[in-house]
């Protein structure tokens, strides 16, 4: 259907009022932002890396051993050569604030990622831990196939295991432009400064928090709802908030934190063996092997704390012989 005339000239006028709105000099009116990183490209580069450490289950070629190898070349190849320009995109952006990257920041972004993709082999150690967690912590998981091909938590931590060596090396935006691709794919919002342990699994995962500064241990399950945030921001005395304090709490080992429950502060510790229940309200540090819950038998609605030393950690599962996997 043909626009009308009156529409036209409306929409013009629009355009005009539009364009007027950016002379004001406000952040948001920026013009420079073709020096910034680019989401999609960022994107992309996870999809290559993504390969590269789960390639048995996303490569649409038959693999042997020499293919294999050959096919990692080639996914390290293309996400480098992204990332570098990614990276250097956002230091010269970070440093210059709509300039172009120089050579010393093309230079330095070339060896973050080099560093970055040195690490996939422990990387991958990592992961195929959280996968094994998955799978011991879910009776509803009938194989690692499964784990790996639908488990949102499975795609959040490999997204946050890769921008976590990226912010350990200083690098700007990038990282959190990564987390929050995992965000908005998974529900899941893993800040990509979080300090995470082995085998930690996501139950369900949607709505789950867990923030900068957040230090989690080993054998760590968390449900959905969770939130690891911060009690309150300290600020200086020029009222702007300080940034660079630990606002977000510690969980330590072999912790389960059910659904809908709350942490913050940054000196509180969820002390070893702790089974956090659904919907508590947590802002102080408990002790070890501390049973917190909502209700009780005696019906009040308070919350309840019940310390017992805490139980050693279930030795992990078998899990059944695979079959060759699917392609996604």
């Amino acid at each position: 259907m043909k626009t009308s005339d009156e529409s036209l000239e409306r929409l013009e006028r629009i355009a005009d009022a539009v364009a007027a709105s950016y002379e004001h000099g406000r952040p948001i009116d920026s013009l420079e932002t073709t020096a910034l990183p680019n989401r999609r490209q960022i994107v992309a580069a996870l999809r290559e890396l993504e390969h590269v450490v789960y390639m048995g289950f996303y490569s649409t070629r038959a693999l042997s051993r020499v293919s294999l190898r050959q096919q990692i070349g080639e996914h390290l190849h293309r996400a480098s050569e992204i990332m570098v320009e990614q990276i250097a995109r956002a230091v010269g952006f970070h440093r210059n604030r709509g300039h172009g990257p120089s050579p010393s920041d093309i230079a330095w972004s070339e060896q973050v990622m080099l560093e970055t993709l040195g690490q996939l082999p422990r990387l991958r150690e990592q992961l195929a831990l959280d996968v094994q967690a998955a799978f011991d912590g879910d009776p509803a998981a009938k194989s690692i196939e499964e784990v790996i091909f639908s488990y949102p938590a499975i795609q959040a931590i490999t997204i946050h295991r890769i921008a976590h060596e990226l912010y350990l090396r200083g690098v700007p935006m990038v990282p959190r432009i990564m987390a929050e691709h995992a965000h908005g794919e998974t529900g899941i919002e893993l800040h990509p400064g979080a300090l995470v342990g082995k085998r930690f699994f996501i139950d369900h995962g949607t709505g789950v928090v867990v923030g900068e500064t957040a230090v989690i241990g080993d054998n760590v399950k968390l449900y959905q709802g969770v939130t690891l945030g911060a009690l309150s921001f300290a600020r200086d005395e020029a009222g702007d908030v300080i940034r660079e304090i630990k606002r977000h709490p510690t969980i330590e080992d072999d912790v389960t934190i059910y659904a809908g429950a709350t942490i913050l502060g940054g000196s509180t510790v969820i002390g070893r063996g702790s089974v956090i229940g659904s919907n508590t309200w947590i802002t102080a540090s408990v002790p070890p092997g501390t049973r917190v819950s909502y209700a009780s038998s005696d019906g009040s609605d308070r919350q309840h704390y019940d310390t017992r030393p805490p139980p050693a950690p279930p030795p992990p599962s078998t899990p059944p012989a695979s079959s060759t996997p699917g392609k996604r």
